[in-house]
């Protein structure tokens, strides 16, 4: 039997959150992406595991609406292996990731692979050069049929569902551009999809690898993949590990970190952050009323990440060039532990190119 600090602890390591210095290339968690949601987004999860992005550019990196939907930042050069990684496992599981824009798909006999297919053309002929989204939405919106569409009341038009569009964009080999809003798709230069992703992409195993150990349920949540196709493709290489009264997997390479685990360090996570997406959120965090602080239904903060353990949540408080981050504790910190975070902080400034006024530790 495993214990839930043992699991915090192996992903602090599997993530790399102990580390003072990193690479691109020996940056494990964009095996699997980065999201890019938020001010502190991809950028700041990088920077937390010890990698200089002063001088990030897109010659290094891609970003590409990938796993929910929601942009990711991977390195550039692993982009045909990603892509790869990124193929449903089947219509069943293409359908169930464009959620409700599969219901008049199938209704028409329309495929749901052969609908993203479909789309992914449509836009590959549209994204000859650099188009910002809403552009590239309306002019395929007027070469694609019915099923594919949807009225929009916001916006009181015509556009597709949002899903197959992103999902498509990354099929059809376009990118989106750093730091643009809204955004902007253009070609991948030289883009070509690998005929596999390989383990290292493979993105049950890099669940299992970063996040784990884990259920096929629990990865399956992570896709908005069916447990059915997950289970089908489930890595032969598992031990079977308990946590609590639940049996998980582990990837067998991994067993002996597991059990000599002992992440150490002091982080601010960003609200999306690689840590927090795991889809055991009572592993996390087991009190219920504290999961809810994190995760509300709307405006996320970050989390305070002190040797394997979330010890509370932060929000940044900016004004002009003056930053100040606001800690709400869960238990009384140590003085060191206070100085530590205040020192993660005066690093997030830094990051924004702000100056920091102060840590605020609530009461």
């Amino acid at each position: 039997m495993v214990d839930r600090h043992q699991v915090m602890s192996f992903r602090v390591q599997a993530q790399q959150l102990d580390r003072d210095e990193g690479t691109l290339a020996d940056t494990a968690v964009l095996d699997i992406g980065v999201q890019n949601t938020g001010p502190d987004g991809a950028r700041w999860a990088l920077a937390v595991r010890g990698v200089d992005v002063t001088t990030l550019s897109d010659t290094d990196v891609v970003l590409l609406w990938t796993v929910r939907g929601a942009p990711h930042l991977y390195r550039r050069a692993d982009v045909g292996k990603v892509v790869a990684a990124l193929e449903p496992f089947s219509d069943a599981d293409a359908g169930k990731r464009i959620y409700d824009a599969s219901k008049p798909l199938k209704a028409a006999g329309i495929g749901n692979l052969a609908a993203l297919d479909e789309v992914a053309a449509g836009l590959r002929a549209i994204v000859s050069t650099p188009t910002v989204k809403g552009d590239a939405s309306g002019r395929l919106a007027t070469v694609l049929p019915e099923p594919y569409l949807r009225f929009c009341r916001p916006c009181d038009a015509t556009h597709l569902y949002e899903m197959p569009f992103r999902l498509a964009a990354t099929r059809a080999g376009l990118e989106l551009q750093l730091d643009t809003s809204p955004p902007v798709l253009q070609r991948i230069t030289g883009f070509r999809k690998a005929a596999t992703p390989g383990d290292r992409f493979d993105l049950i195993r890099a669940y299992l690898r970063l996040l784990g150990p884990a259920t096929p349920k629990q990865v399956a949540d992570y896709l908005d993949a069916p447990v059915k196709d997950v289970k089908a493709h489930w890595p032969a290489d598992v031990v079977d590990v308990t946590v609590g009264r639940e049996v998980r997997s582990l990837l067998a390479a991994d067993e002996e970190a597991l059990e000599s685990a002992d992440g150490r360090g002091t982080r601010l996570l960003g609200p999306f952050d690689l840590f927090l997406q795991a889809k055991d959120r009572a592993t996390l965090v087991p009190d219920a009323p504290r999961a809810k602080e994190l995760w509300p239904v709307l405006g996320r903060p970050g989390a305070v990440l002190v040797d394997g353990e979330l010890v509370g949540t932060w929000r940044p408080r900016k004004s002009g060039k003056t930053f100040t981050v606001a800690v709400q504790p869960w238990q009384k910190l140590s003085d060191a532990t206070r100085k530590a975070i205040t020192a993660q902080a005066e690093h997030l400034a830094a990051h924004r190119s702000a100056s920091l006024a102060g840590v605020d530790f609530g009461s």
